[in-house]
């Protein structure tokens, strides 16, 4: 049986629609009223010059309210479309980052990358919509003026066809250049953020080594680059912005001296030379779909720096339900990069349900690339990884986080208190289980010394390694629901007393127990020890046999 996840809360390419369909209309409706005023203008100063009256110019007010509330609408429709698409871009990216999971984090941006990507990309991939709006309406407004104008004095037409075609040639041009500059400017803005991130959590580290100004250098390192794609683009607008603005009155004037031409030999009214300006005014106003295609441009690459994080690895995601057990782990072929070389080379490895087995070896990122497949935060280049014989990649999350438990090396305590922190998804956890745990590890004694006791915010009471590890262990024992207990590492930090009082929490569970780990006492108390060696598991038996073997010994030793 399958699972489908639940739908998204909002829609993006329905919002899209929406929005751009409310700003077509409006700006349509301006368009029209753009395209009928010159020749209601002309009628009204023929008329009035003919001694009509001002009755002659109602229809030419009434075409300027209309107008008017068209661009109101219009700006209305642009910014508030624009806003509520880049808010539903950002929750459909946070959505997608958040439903591949763990697993998938390792080869997806990093934290500063995202960071970038959500607050800068987003916004301006929103504008994408607007800005195809407003470029189709002022072409399609250029050409009917100079229809129009054709139609209403050829030669005027003439002069303008003349001096236009070369404004579009420029403008295409910079558009091409901005788009480039505009995906560099993005990327090198996410590199810096992904930097800081990096310098941030690590701030401690880089006081203590006197580092500071070597990193504050190595995160700003990008903005030479930054800043020259930046200057890049103000350039390209500006050079836009003069040549274009040099054309426009040029237009004009040739535009101006054929009408003129035209009136003094009859062949236009007055109203007519109006009407001929108005519509080589609007005509030029083609010109600023420039702007519009600038935006466009800007807009093209922030989709695709957002593109990656809207890809959907499963376009139809199905979860398989997982079936009743007792926690049994196969692991068949698995392969697991890291960089350009292999951690796990298509390792084998079976754990039976309600078995402890201990996993080592030598190298440390092997073994908790084991941890990691185990508790489905890490997904396998090749291979299969089976609990209870459903692929662990395709269980239902939920269903999931239910049956492991798991306790890792530097354990983060969520949450305003201790106990915030010990329940963390896993609100109905009874009082008395969880104390129990806590209990069980030797944490229950210190954390009753805080000055709050269990109520005190994790923040305010620095704990000591050792102490964090015996907190996370007890958030994952007093799950007894839990099929699979999963320790990565999760006594590296502990004393042999408290390691000790660990393990005689660990022996009596019925749940499978799966422990990476370097220490011999935890290898020593597992009913199976798994010897990875190169990738793959090269022994699989007690301790006490193993023992035997000079390299095994070595493993211990050399972690010692």
């Amino acid at each position: 049986m399958t699972t489908a996840p639940p739908p998204a809360p909002r829609s993006v390419p329905a919002l899209k629609r929406r929005w751009t369909a409310a700003l077509a209309l409006a700006v349509a409706a301006g368009t029209a009223c753009t395209l009928l005023l010159p020749r209601v203008l002309a009628r009204a100063i023929d008329r009035t010059l003919a001694g009509a009256g001002l009755s002659s110019s109602i229809p030419l007010l009434v075409l300027v309210v209309i107008a008017a509330c068209a661009e109101a609408a219009a700006q209305f429709a642009a910014p508030g479309g624009a806003a509520a698409v880049g808010g539903a871009l950002r929750s459909a990216a946070l959505r997608r980052v958040g439903a591949a999971g763990p697993a998938a984090a390792a080869g997806g941006p990093t934290a500063g990358d995202l960071a970038a990507r959500l607050t800068g990309s987003a916004p301006q991939a929103a504008l994408a919509g607007p800005a195809v709006v407003h470029t189709v309406a002022q072409l399609l407004t250029a050409a009917g003026a100079v229809a129009g104008l054709f139609l209403l004095a050829p030669r005027p037409a003439v002069a303008f066809l003349v001096a236009a075609p070369a404004g579009w040639l420029l403008v295409r041009r910079q558009v091409r250049r901005t788009a480039g500059h505009g995906e560099a400017y993005q990327a090198a803005q996410s590199e810096i953020a992904s930097r800081l991130v990096e310098a941030l959590r690590g701030g401690a580290s880089i006081a203590a080594a006197g580092a500071r100004s070597a990193e504050l250098a190595r995160v700003l390192r990008p903005l030479p680059e930054l800043s020259g794609h930046g200057y890049a683009l103000w350039r390209s607008q500006r050079e836009t912005a003069w040549k274009v603005g040099l054309l426009v009155p040029a237009t004009q004037v040739a535009v101006l001296a054929a009408a003129g031409a035209d009136l003094a030999a009859g062949r236009l009214t007055a109203g007519g030379l109006a009407a001929a300006m108005a519509y080589a005014t609007v005509g030029l106003g083609g010109f600023g779909a420039a702007q519009s295609l600038l935006d466009l441009a800007r807009a093209r690459a922030a989709v695709a720096r957002l593109a990656p994080l809207g890809a959907d690895p499963n376009p139809t995601p199905r979860f398989v339900e997982l079936p009743c057990g007792g926690g049994g782990l196969e692991f068949r072929r698995v392969v697991v990069r890291a960089g350009s070389g292999l951690l796990l080379n298509h390792l084998d490895l079976a754990v039976p349900a309600g078995t402890w087995v201990a996993v080592v070896g030598a190298d440390g990122a092997a073994t908790s690339a084991v941890a990691a497949l185990a508790a489905g935060l890490l997904r396998p280049e090749r291979g299969e990884v089976r609990l209870d014989g459903a692929d662990v990649a395709a269980v239902e999350p939920r269903q999931l986080r239910a049956a492991v438990a798991v306790a890792f090396a530097d354990p983060v305590l969520y949450g305003e208190t201790f106990l915030d922190a010990l329940r963390i998804g896993q609100v109905d956890v009874e009082e008395g289980q969880l104390m129990d745990a806590v209990r069980a590890v030797g944490a229950d004694a210190f954390l009753r010394r805080l000055p709050s006791g269990y109520r005190t915010p994790p923040a305010d009471a620095p704990l000591s390694g050792g102490e964090r590890q015996r907190v996370g262990l007890a958030r994952a024992l007093c799950r007894d629901a839990a099929r699979l207990l999963v320790l990565d590492h999760a006594t590296a930090a502990l004393d042999p007393s408290a390691e000790a009082t660990v393990l005689a929490a660990l022996r009596p569970r019925a749940a499978t127990r799966l422990c990476a780990t370097r220490s011999p006492a935890l290898a020593a108390g597992a009913d199976l020890v798994a010897w990875l060696d190169r990738g793959r598991v090269v022994a699989l038996a007690p301790h006490k046999a193993l023992w035997r073997s000079p390299a095994y010994r070595a493993l211990f030793a050399a972690a010692s």
